[in-house]
């Protein structure tokens, strides 16, 4: 007994299993809870649906008639269960755009659903449709609006604010309000209450949005605020669909605000210095138009075209934002609807098998040598735990083997962006025939990279991580076949 209570000792000492080695520092700013929760999201749906929807505009100038608002199908559950199916986890409706057109029955407007004829509350029944589904709420509210008449002086904002009051009283109890939208555009030509005239406002003031959105934490304490610059998540800087290759979820955005031109390539990278944890929203739309216009229905994006669209924004380390537009019958187009479930079936074909597990994984080294920061971690699926290494080290080299050549075509990559961003530069190789090769690389991971390979046939590949702000930190590895 002795002996065997000897050796159990002199394992624990060699393997280091037995030491309370402490985690790796954090790095920078650091998300907070909401927004770890918006990172593994992944995917929301957009839908803009309004006036617009039945004028066949993208801006309405502001003085249509609500008459012309008339879905005559309306079918919000439609809506929801296509976007749960597809692999949607939240839903923001454009509650009012630029004509300043309300989805509501507004208390502070005539300019509402509640003079159209149909008169249905379609932000409530959106609310409900989400909760039925499972989705999570969030609200575009525009902050310009064509058809007020006194849209950029003081008495306008206080009329926003009523309405951003009534939005919250009356729809956030049962399904809180997620995020909410705040779009650059402001200012301009319109109606404004029957002066048609040109009107122009000093974004950087004129809403004095630290008021109004601290007005909204008294209502949604853990609210995400997008605009182009946050203060939540930012605007990826274009609407193609693209995050940027090096993408860093951190900015100073001190002297930013929405509709402030020239800072898309900020907007798009990020920086690496940022000091603000502020992740970018990949937003784009399934139809060339952001409304529904009969004449794109040949136009939705192919399956194939928006799975390009995943890996450059959930491949980048951003959040995709897809708009599906309802049409003027109030239900999604059967080719938006094909498109989608095309779509949701690349994407569980693709990352159907995972090799990583089938591999013997091994490090050029571990954090203090405990099972703690162990390679195993990077296959457990849990985002707590993470392979590290030790203090000082900000390179190091994961290698995989098989039994069998595997063709390789993708390869994903998670940080622990609880503990903050740290990877700089990484390069992937594989063992072939020709010996090691390069097959992938990038910069910045942060909350998830997908690399589409060099496909080849390997039974090894090594992923070497080249730069980090600090210790090497990586919380999963994926490796996926390439498609058939």
């Amino acid at each position: 007994m002795k002996n065997h209570t000897l050796l159990l000792a002199l394992t624990f000492i060699v393997c280091g299993c037995h030491k309370n080695v402490k985690p790796p520092e954090p790095v920078g700013p650091l998300p907070t809870k909401a927004q770890l929760e918006w990172h593994r999201m992944e995917m929301n749906a957009f839908v803009h649906f309004s006036i617009n929807t039945f004028t066949n505009k993208e801006w309405g100038y502001g003085d249509e008639s609500p008459t012309l608002f008339n879905p005559d199908s309306l079918d919000t559950d439609q809506w929801l269960k296509i976007f749960k199916e597809t692999g949607f986890k939240m839903v923001i409706l454009t509650c009012k755009h630029h004509d300043g057109f309300c989805l509501w029955p507004s208390q502070h407007t005539k300019h509402s659903v509640a003079s159209s004829p149909v008169k249905t509350d379609i932000v409530k029944a959106v609310t409900e449709s989400a909760a039925r589904y499972g989705l999570k709420f969030g609200v575009y509210l525009s902050p310009w609006d064509r058809n007020h008449p006194e849209y950029g002086r003081e008495g306008y904002v206080n009329y926003y604010r009523m309405q951003l009051r009534e939005l919250f009283a009356a729809y956030s109890e049962k399904q809180p309000v997620f995020e909410m939208w705040f779009d650059g555009a402001n200012g301009g030509d319109g109606y404004y209450g029957g002066a048609r005239e040109k009107r122009q406002i000093k974004g950087s003031t004129y809403y004095d949005w630290p008021t109004t959105l601290a007005l909204v934490k008294t209502m949604q304490p853990e609210i995400i605020f997008f605009s182009d610059a946050g203060p939540g998540v930012r605007w990826v800087g274009n609407e193609r669909g693209e995050a940027g290759e090096t993408n860093w979820n951190t900015i100073t955005a001190d002297t930013l605000f929405a509709g402030k031109g020239g800072i898309e390539k900020l907007l798009n990278f990020g920086s690496e210095d940022g000091t603000k944890w502020i992740p970018a929203e990949t937003d784009v739309s399934i139809r060339p138009g952001w409304f529904y216009h009969p004449e794109e229905d040949s136009l939705v994006k192919s399956p194939e075209r928006l799975f390009e669209i995943y890996l450059s924004s959930v491949g980048r380390g951003s959040t995709l934002l897809l708009n599906i537009p309802p049409n003027r019958h109030g239900k999604i187009h059967s080719n938006d609807i094909a498109a989608l479930q095309g779509f949701k079936k690349i994407l569980d074909e693709t990352f159907k098998n995972n090799l990583a597990p089938l591999s013997e994984m091994n490090a050029d080294q571990v954090r203090g040598n405990n099972d703690q920061y162990d390679v195993q971690n990077l296959l457990d699926s849990n985002p707590e735990t993470y392979w590290a290494t030790n203090d000082g080290v900000m390179s190091a080299t994961l290698t995989m083997e098989w039994d069998s050549p595997q063709q390789i075509g993708y390869i994903e990559l998670q940080e622990p962006i609880q503990l903050g961003q740290r990877i700089k530069v990484f390069v992937i190789e594989a063992k072939t025939n020709n010996g090691w090769e390069e097959i992938g690389n990038g910069t910045t991971i942060g909350y998830k990279r997908i690399i589409k390979t060099k496909i080849v046939s390997a039974d090894a590949i090594r992923i070497k991580i080249l730069d980090s702000k600090k210790v090497v930190a990586i919380t999963e590895v994926r490796v996926f076949p390439k498609r058939s």
